[in-house]
C-alpha cells in the first residue's frame, strides 16, 4: 500500500480553512473512489486529474485509488482541490520528492491537457493559508497578481501541472508576482456637475462624514442619481486591511480582473429594481455567493427607484442594515459575508411623477400606497431623509458648486476626528457607535438632549431613532471642528429625520 499527501483550501464564504487530500493506491480493479463530501464539480474531478495527468507525460497508477478530503465532515465545493488531488497521487505512486511538497498549498483547476485554470476565492484561499502558517502557496499564473496582495507568504504561479511537477523536483523555478502597483485613480464625476440641490448637497456630505444611511425623494430628472453616484468620490480611500477584505468579497464572486486585482477604493454596487432577495443579500445552490449588499460592503449600495423594488427584498436589508455582516445557510453549509455599507435610496414622489407637485394626477391613496413598500422599521434604520426641489432657473447660471476635491477634505477631516475619538472602542465611524455608548459613556449634556427627549414625548421619533439622531449630531459637530454636539447639531439632526418624504 502507497500513501501520498498534499494540500488545499476550502472556502466558505470569506473565510478558509486547510483541507488535507490523502491518495491511497492500494489493490483492487482500476478505479477512483473520493471521499470526504464533496460536491458535484468534485465528484467530476476524477475524471480531469487522471486525464490532467497522463496528459503530463506522467503515469497514471493501473489499480485502485482512494483520495480523502479532511476534515471529513467540512463540505468541499468547486475544483479548487484539482491541482491539490494530481499531486497527492503522483506522491503516493512515488514520483514526486516530499520536502517541497509537504510545505506548499497547492490552488487551481486542470484541464484535460494539465493546464492549469484559475478558479474564485483565490485571495481568501491564500490569507487562510497565511493565518495557518504556511509558508508557499501555488497558483494559477491567471491569478498571481491577485494572491501577491498577501504579504507574508510566498506566491508562485504555474502555467500547468508540468511545471508544477518540475518545479517540485527542482528542475526549474516558478514565477513570482511582479510588485503591486497601485493605478492611478480613474477620473470620476464631480460634485461640482450637480446644479443647485444645496440640501441635498450638505446631506450627502454628513452622510460620506459620517458613513449614515441616506434617502433622496423628488420628481425624476432631478438630481439624485446624479448626487448618489457622486458619493464615493468624497469617501476616503480603504484602508490596507479594507481592502483586502472587499477584494477578498469580490473574488468569491468572481468579479476581480487581472488589471485590477486590488479593490482599494469604496466600491459603488446599483442593481435593478427587479433584483430578487439572493441577487440582493446573496445566495445560489451548494455554498451561497456574496450578494449586492456584500459587494457593496465599505463602500455604497444604491438603491434607485426603492419604491419599485418588492416588499420581501427590502425587507431583507434589515438585518445586514443592524449587523453588518449576512449570514446564509444552504445546502452545503453557512456562509458568512461581511456587508457594513451605506444605503442610498431614491424614489420618486408618487408613480406618475410629475416635474411639478401640482401637476400629479395620482389619488391620495396611490401616494401612500407607493412609499408604503418602505417599512416603519426599514426607514427607522435610514438617518437623513431629505425631499428634492425642482431646480430654479436662477440656478443654471449661479456659480459652479464645490469640487468634489473640496468637499472629501472635510469629509476626511471628520472621519480622522471621529476615528481618533473611537479608536479606543474598536469603532471607525460614527455610524458603528452602538445605542448604549452614546447614552452613557458618551452621553450628552441635558441642554443638547432636550429636543430629542420631546421627540420622543411626541413619538416623532423612536428610541432606535433617537441613537441615530445622536449619530448623526456627532458627524455634524466634526464637520463643524467641535468636540462634542450641542443642541444645535442635535436640532440639525433631528431635522434630516423629520423631513417628509411623501
Amino acid at each position: 500500500m502507497a500513501l501520498g499527501r498534499a494540500h488545499s483550501v476550502a472556502v466558505s464564504g470569506v473565510d478558509g480553512q486547510i483541507v488535507e487530500i490523502e491518495a491511497d493506491i492500494g489493490r483492487g480493479l482500476p478505479a477512483v473512489h473520493l471521499v470526504g463530501l464533496p460536491d458535484t464539480a468534485l465528484h467530476e474531478s476524477r475524471d480531469r486529474i487522471r486525464a490532467a495527468v497522463t496528459n503530463s507525460n506522467e503515469e497514471w497508477p493501473d489499480s485502485k485509488v482512494i483520495l480523502a478530503l479532511s476534515p471529513a465532515t467540512l463540505p468541499k465545493v468547486g475544483s479548487v482541490y484539482d491541482l491539490a488531488l494530481a499531486l497527492a497521487v503522483l506522491d503516493a505512486a512515488k514520483k514526486l520528492p516530499r520536502k517541497e511538497l509537504r510545505s506548499t498549498v497547492f490552488l487551481g483547476e486542470l484541464a484535460l491537457d494539465g493546464r492549469l485554470r484559475t478558479v474564485r476565492g483565490v485571495l481568501p484561499a491564500v490569507l487562510a493559508a497565511k493565518r495557518a502558517g504556511w509558508g508557499t502557496v501555488v497558483v494559477p499564473r491567471q491569478a498571481m497578481a491577485e494572491a501577491g496582495l498577501v504579504k507574508g507568504i510566498e506566491v508562485l504561479g504555474a502555467d500547468d501541472l508540468s511545471s508544477v511537477i518540475s518545479w517540485l523536483r527542482g528542475e526549474i523555478f516558478l514565477p513570482v508576482p511582479e510588485p503591486f502597483e497601485r493605478a492611478e485613480e480613474i477620473g470620476v464625476s464631480d460634485l461640482s456637475e450637480v446644479v443647485g440641490q444645496a440640501d441635498a448637497r450638505w446631506a450627502i456630505e454628513v452622510a460620506a462624514a459620517g458613513a449614515h444611511h441616506l434617502m433622496l425623494t423628488g420628481p425624476p430628472g432631478i438630481g439624485k442619481t446624479m448626487l448618489a453616484q457622486r458619493l464615493p468620490g468624497i469617501l476616503p480611500p480603504l484602508t490596507e486591511s479594507e481592502a483586502l477584505e472587499v477584494t477578498a468579497i469580490h473574488s468569491v464572486a468572481g468579479v476581480l480582473t487581472a488589471d485590477h486585482p486590488l479593490i482599494d477604493m469604496p466600491p459603488f454596487i446599483a442593481p435593478h429594481h427587479s433584483s430578487s432577495v439572493s441577487a440582493l443579500v446573496g445566495g445560489g445552490s451548494g455554498m451561497a455567493r456574496p450578494g449586492a449588499v456584500s459587494r457593496a460592503h465599505r463602500g455604497v449600495l444604491f438603491l434607485d427607484e426603492c419604491a419599485e423594488i418588492g416588499v420581501k427584498v427590502l425587507e431583507a436589508l434589515r438585518t445586514p442594515l443592524e449587523d453588518g455582516e449576512v449570514r446564509i445557510a444552504r445546502r452545503d453549509g453557512v456562509a458568512r459575508y461581511p456587508a457594513r455599507f451605506q444605503l442610498i435610496l431614491a424614489a420618486n414622489p408618487c408613480p406618475c411623477a410629475p416635474p411639478r407637485d401640482a401637476d400629479c394626477v395620482c389619488a391620495p391613496a396611490a401616494r401612500r400606497r407607493y412609499l408604503g413598500k418602505l417599512s416603519g422599521p426599514l426607514l427607522d434604520r435610514v438617518d437623513i431623509r431629505v425631499r428634492m426641489q425642482a431646480v430654479a432657473t436662477g440656478a443654471l447660471i449661479d456659480e459652479v458648486g464645490e469640487s468634489t476635491e473640496s468637499v472629501r477634505i472635510r469629509v476626511a477631516a471628520a472621519r480622522d476626528a471621529a476615528s481618533e475619538r473611537w479608536s479606543e472602542y474598536g469603532w471607525r465611524t460614527n455610524a458603528e457607535v452602538p445605542g448604549p455608548a452614546l447614552r452613557q459613556k458618551f452621553r450628552l449634556s441635558r441642554d443638547a438632549l432636550a429636543p430629542v427627549e420631546r421627540a420622543l414625548r411626541k413619538g416623532v421619533i423612536t428610541a432606535r431613532g433617537a441613537d441615530r439622531a445622536i449619530r448623526v449630531a456627532w458627524t455634524v459637530s466634526d464637520l463643524a471642528g467641535e468636540t462634542m454636539p450641542g443642541a444645535d447639531q442635535v436640532v440639525t439632526a433631528l431635522d434630516f429625520r423629520d423631513r417628509g418624504f411623501q
